[in-house]
Parts: structure tokens; C-alpha cells; sequence
């Protein structure tokens, strides 16, 4: 027993002491591993920085961390509101080119009719008509590359024939009755962007201006096409800014300057970390004295609203049309060194009576937002004014004491819903077969040379009229699977005859005669007429 203890005795401080060992060993392991799972924090970086240089360093296969970036700055602004956007280097060209007014190419408008480009007009004076491409030429090779019959995209095509100014492309051309191909040696050229498809008088005393954006150069056509109506009789205008998604807000305030008084407000903006900035009228415009309408739709955005809220607010003319868009989100653009841009909401419009622009929406939940307009369809709106409901908190009150609404977007002074008079099934299917399309870039090259012996609409329509183009067109759809259905064609005529008169005749005289000849079915646009020439369109509601 004295053996037994004296045994323990012995073994008692030796365990304890290897135990205290172990326990020093382990804990030492343990700290060293928890150390080692605790990311490196490289100074004056923030987390995502971090993130992505130790995946460059130590991930199992090879990153490209540009590539990792460039995924990652979409998702980041994806979670903010619907119009903050990353806009990659090899786009941003493409982007900004529309609102700069120009772009370098060779000067063609251009179809695809079977999959082969047709030429339907060259620029004047451009790289392309100095040459000799005439309208109706088909282009087949583009620097050695065949194009025809390979069901090219139009985008793809139009990036082929663009490129710096200086630089040439050959092209290789069909041309009737020439029996070899014809080619042409074209050196690209700066082409003017317009923002102004017309400016036309629809009657005597009323004139009409039609925008599709607001580009740099907008105010100059703008006030080009005023002074040249102005010289033809104008006393009324209508402004067309019908699917026009905006642009620069320097373009719309300069036009709204030209007809409000000295110092009337014309929108301001604001932001968290922008202070609020007034944009007032100057003295004098271009347009003083002028009665004014403006026309707008669910596709009138941003610049567009801007422009009819200064008109609306100021009590300086009416609106027409339906609920705009409801854009009123400022960007602002900054570029990357690599070319790449980021174009961030900095601030909100508001138009003079306080109204923000702005339709609401949620963070990051950016396929609801964009949905608004097929709800607004699926709710009636577009059909009868009576179906929008407006909150009492949304009322403003002009100062000449007309009531508005905010909540997002401008609604119209005078509602005109979209036109389902003389709108059938066959009516439908032709067109989203795009038939109507197809067949007057069709007939128009195959009778370009009578029709090119017009020089107005009534020519061109006495034309059509004689060769009983209407019948042709239903043959046409009946050979392209929508079978004649003679009660529902009566009911459309008017508006399938005027639609194919007038792209028709877009195709020979452009714009100047494609929007005189589809003023007759436009309700809008006669609800306008019908407005201007009213006595009054001041009058407080």
C-alpha cells in the first residue's frame, strides 16, 4: 500500500504538467488557426477591395480581377434605384452618341428586306452620296465580307459601315439593271444625329414640331423650325414629345425659356448631397406670343416631362395625351480611365409647383418599376382617364389656379386615350407580322423609279391610288398567312390604307411627307388642333 501511494504521488505532478503542456500546445494551434482564417486589411482599402485582392491572390485557379469588377459594379448599382447604371467602356461610344448629335459612319438609312441591306436614302452631302450610292442600291460586301443572306443583325451591320472619321470601308453593291457588282471605296465621315423629325404647319395658323430627344444640338433644330413656321404664318404650336425618353436637361430648359417670362421657374433639383439648384427663364424667347400644346405619352420621360411641367405649371399652355413615364431621377456621368462610366442618381426634378417627377419605386427592385407601364394598361389607364386615382396630398394648384397632380409623371390637361376604333384581329396580326412594313419597303423598290417621279403626298397618293396598291397589300398578307377576312378589313381600312400610304411615302420623301400624310388617324394630335383653335386654353379648370 505505502508502494501504491508513493507510486501516485510520483505520477500525479508528471500528468499534470504534461497536461498543462498539451493545453499550451493546443491553444497556441487553436489562436494560430483563427488567425489565420482572419482576412488581411490592406490600408486605406474598403472591404470589397479587400474581397477581391485576396481572391486574386489566393483563390485555386487563376482570376482576372477586372473581369470580377466588372460583374460586380452592375449588382452593386442594381440595389439602387431603377436608373443608376454602369455602362461598360466598349458601350459607352454607343451610349452617348445619340445625345451628342453625330456619329461617324457613311451616311446611308438602310433596311433589311430579305436579309440583304437596302439603302431607302443617302444623307445629303454625305460620304456615301459623294460616292454615288443611290436609294434602292442593296449592299452585299463590306470590306471582302459577304452579308447577304446571313441574317445579320441590323446593330451588327451598322457597326461594320461605323467607324473613326477618316477611315475607309469598301462596299460591294447590287444595283438594277447593272449586271456586275459595283463597289466603292468610302471614307467615313462625321453624320448628324437629328432630335427634330419635323417642322410643319398642319393648318394655317398652327404650326407642329415633333422631337424623339434631347440631344446637344435639339435647341438649335428647335429654334431652326420656329423661325422657319414663324415665317410661314405660325401662331399656334404644337410639340410633339410622344415617345420621346429625354435626354439633356439643359435641351429642354432652353426651350422652355423661350416661352416663359423673366424669372419664372422652370424645374429645380435637389439631393441628399445636392443642394437645391433653380433653373429660371431669361427675357425674351423665340416663342413669345405663341399659343402652345404640348403632346405626351406613357413614353415621355425625363427631359420630356421636364418641359411639359414648366408649360403646365406656368399656366403657358396645355398638355395633351396621357400619363408620362415618371422619370425624374438626375444622373450624373463620370468616366472610368478605361474608358468605362458610371452614371449615377445624384438628384430628383421637381417642376415649379413643387410636383417630383418621379414615379415611386424600391430599391433594387428594378423589374416592378419597369412593369408600371404594362400595369397601367392591364388597369385601364391607358383607356379612361377615370381609372387613376390621385391622393389629395398629390394635388397642387397652379397660379393662375388650375389644379395638378403629382405622384409621378405629368398627367395631361386634356386625357385622350389610345384608339381602338377601327382596330380588328386582322388589323393585329398584320402588324405584329410587321407585314405593313415588309410590303412598302417592298413596292417601294420595286416602283421607285415612278415613284421617285413624285414630288408631294397627293402625287404619291393619286399613285397608289391608280395601281390599287391597297389590293396588292391583301394579297400580300394572304400570302404571308393571314387570310383575307373582308368584314374586318372594311372596318380597318383607314387606318391600314393610311399607315401603308404613309410608310410608302416616308420611303421617298422622308419624314416631310410621312407625318402630313398620318395627321388624319393621329386623335391626339386633332384633339390638339381642335384645342388651339378654340378661343381660350387658359382657362383655369
Amino acid at each position: 500500500m505505502d508502494n501504491k501511494y508513493s507510486l501516485k504521488t510520483i505520477l500525479s505532478p508528471i500528468l499534470l504538467a504534461l497536461a498543462i503542456v498539451i493545453g499550451i500546445i493546443i491553444g497556441r494551434f487553436y489562436k494560430s488557426t483563427q488567425s489565420s482564417n482572419l482576412l488581411h486589411i490592406y490600408p486605406h482599402t474598403d472591404k470589397i477591395s479587400n474581397i477581391l485582392n485576396y481572391i486574386q491572390n489566393e483563390y485555386v485557379d487563376p482570376i482576372n480581377k477586372s473581369e470580377l469588377e466588372e460583374k460586380a459594379i452592375p449588382l452593386i448599382l442594381s440595389e439602387l434605384d431603377p436608373h443608376s447604371q454602369y455602362v461598360p467602356a466598349r458601350d459607352l461610344n454607343e451610349v452617348n452618341e445619340p445625345l451628342e448629335g453625330n456619329f461617324s459612319g457613311i451616311g446611308v438609312q438602310f433596311n433589311m428586306l430579305n436579309d440583304t441591306l437596302i439603302v431607302l436614302k443617302t444623307i445629303a452631302n454625305g460620304p456615301s452620296e459623294k460616292v454615288g450610292i443611290l436609294a434602292g442600291d442593296r449592299i452585299l460586301i463590306v470590306d471582302g465580307d459577304t452579308l447577304a443572306g446571313k441574317k445579320i443583325s441590323s446593330d451588327s451591320i451598322v457597326n461594320r459601315l461605323k467607324g473613326p472619321r477618316g477611315t475607309q470601308v469598301e462596299v460591294g453593291v447590287q444595283r438594277k439593271k447593272v449586271k456586275n457588282l459595283l463597289y466603292f471605296d468610302i471614307i467615313r465621315d462625321n453624320i448628324p444625329l437629328y432630335s427634330m423629325d419635323i417642322a410643319y404647319m398642319v393648318r394655317s395658323d398652327i404650326g407642329y414640331i415633333k422631337l424623339n430627344k434631347f440631344s446637344r444640338t435639339t435647341f438649335e433644330e428647335f429654334s431652326e423650325g420656329i423661325i422657319k413656321l414663324l415665317g410661314q404664318g405660325m401662331t399656334k404650336l404644337i410639340i410633339d414629345l410622344r415617345g420621346n425618353g429625354g435626354g439633356y436637361l439643359d435641351a429642354a430648359v432652353h426651350i422652355a425659356d423661350q416661352f416663359l417670362d423673366e424669372g419664372q421657374l422652370i424645374v429645380y433639383t435637389e439631393g441628399n448631397a445636392r443642394q437645391r439648384q433653380e433653373y429660371k427663364a431669361s427675357k425674351g424667347g423665340l416663342c413669345d406670343g405663341l399659343e402652345v400644346a404640348i403632346l405626351i405619352d406613357e413614353g415621355s420621360a425625363s427631359a420630356s416631362e421636364i418641359l411639359a411641367g414648366a408649360i403646365q405649371d406656368n399656366d403657358r399652355g396645355i398638355v395633351i395625351g396621357r400619363r408620362s413615364f415618371g422619370k425624374g431621377l438626375v444622373q450624373e456621368q463620370k468616366v472610368f480611365p478605361d474608358g468605362s462610366a458610371i452614371r449615377l442618381t445624384i438628384a430628383r426634378y421637381y417642376t415649379p409647383t413643387g410636383r417630383c417627377i418621379q414615379k415611386p419605386y424600391e430599391n433594387g427592385n428594378n423589374e416592378d418599376y419597369f412593369m408600371d407601364l404594362s400595369n397601367r394598361f392591364v388597369h385601364g389607364e391607358l383607356n379612361d382617364k377615370d381609372s387613376i386615382k390621385f391622393a389629395d396630398s398629390l394635388k397642387y394648384i397652379t397660379a393662375g389656379g388650375k389644379t395638378v397632380f403629382g405622384g409621378g409623371g405629368i398627367m395631361p390637361d386634356i386625357f385622350v386615350p389610345i384608339d381602338t376604333s377601327g382596330v380588328t384581329d386582322y388589323l393585329i396580326d398584320v402588324r405584329n407580322r410587321g407585314l405593313i412594313y415588309r410590303f412598302s419597303l417592298q413596292y417601294t423598290d420595286d416602283h421607285r423609279k415612278e415613284l421617285q417621279k413624285c414630288i408631294n403626298n397627293e402625287q404619291i397618293n393619286n399613285y397608289l391610288n391608280r395601281e390599287n396598291t391597297f389590293r396588292d397589300f391583301i394579297e400580300f398578307a394572304a400570302k404571308n398567312e393571314v387570310p383575307v377576312n373582308a368584314k374586318e378589313i372594311a372596318v380597318s381600312k383607314e387606318i391600314l390604307k393610311t399607315q401603308l400610304y404613309a410608310y410608302i411615302i416616308r420611303n421617298i420623301l422622308d419624314d416631310e411627307g410621312f407625318y402630313p400624310a398620318i395627321e388624319n388617324i393621329d386623335n391626339t394630335l386633332q384633339e390638339a388642333i381642335k384645342s388651339l383653335s378654340a378661343k381660350s386654353i387658359y382657362a383655369a379648370e
